[in-house]
């Protein structure tokens, strides 16, 4: 037992790439328009102080494809296998009739902040991610 507490606080003192993938995503608002399968494919570095970038692509509510490329940082949870992560910067992709459904969305590009928590299993991983009044997504991934 002590072993294996010892084996997920060395996982958790490691830098880290993350590979993930959108499971599940719900609208606050019940829009025809809104789509639910965002197809996100993300690629995340981590390092063991918690600071973080990444990278990602997904198709967006309106079902643009679109781009997120980000820094921020996730507090991991000494005792258990959670943690909070907070996410900042730019997404790219909301355009046409709908460039105006994401704030400050200026020349196809806004800035954002995106909260979530999460967590893990040895390298396995899961994330609820809040995306602002619009939506709640369910990613899942996996630790390299």
């Amino acid at each position: 037992m002590l072993g294996a507490a010892a084996s997920a606080q060395a996982d958790q003192q490691q830098d880290f790439w993350y590979v993930q993938t959108s499971v599940y995503t719900n609208h606050w608002s019940n829009d025809p328009d809104h789509n639910n399968h965002q197809d996100l494919i993300g690629l995340e570095r981590n390092y063991a102080d918690g600071e973080l970038w990444g990278v990602s692509t997904f198709r967006n509510s309106f079902s643009q494809r679109s781009y997120y490329a980000y820094v921020g940082k996730a507090w991991e949870n000494a005792d258990w296998p959670v943690y909070a992560k907070l996410s900042g910067g730019l997404i790219q992709g909301y355009k046409g009739d709908y460039k105006d459904k994401i704030p400050l969305n200026h020349f196809g590009v806004a800035p954002v902040l995106i909260p979530a928590i999460g967590t893990h299993y040895g390298p396995l991983g899961a994330e609820l991610v809040v995306l602002g009044a619009a939506a709640v997504m369910v990613n899942v991934g996996y630790r390299l």
